[in-house]
Parts: C-alpha cells; structure tokens; sequence
C-alpha cells in the first residue's frame, strides 16, 4: 500500500479524558461567560456574579451554544482539543 494511501485507524479516546474536558469545559464557560455577562448587566458581586431572570438565561444559553458551535463547526472544544479527547 502507498504511504499516502494510508488510512489511520482511529484509537478510542478514554473515557476519563471525555469526562475531564466536558467538566473543564463547562467550568470554563460557565465562569468566564457568568462573569461576562453580570458585567455587562450589572449583576456582578463580591464574590463573583449573581444572574436571575434573562441574564441567568442568557448564560444558559451562551453554554449551549458554546458546545454546539465548537463541536460541530470547530472540530472539539476547547478542553477537548487540548486534552486529545475528540
């Protein structure tokens, strides 16, 4: 077989790895965009932020679509790119 023919066989990924990046990666967005947008509606704290109503749902929101758009369009999220768990 020529060596530019070649076909990879995938190995599995672990399912530790998978766990791992889906917990890192929630955390990630959950803060960073939680704090991004008590910024932006002035409903940050001392200790961080406090989101109700339409904020608290607009952060529920920027989550789905974070692991919608890596996911599908960008090949892995964030922590599954960088943990090799795709």
């Amino acid at each position: 077989m020529d060596n530019a023919m070649e076909i990879k066989l995938a190995r599995p990924v672990a399912t530790w790895r998978k766990v791992l990046a889906a917990v890192l990666d929630f955390l990630t967005i959950f803060l960073v965009g939680g704090y991004a947008i008590g910024h932006l509606t002035g409903m940050t704290t001392p200790g961080g932020f406090e989101l109700k109503g339409g904020a608290a749902l607009a952060l529920f929101a920027v989550i789905i679509a974070y692991f919608v758009v890596f996911r599908k369009w960008l090949g892995g999220t964030l922590w599954q790119r960088l943990l090799g768990a795709r």
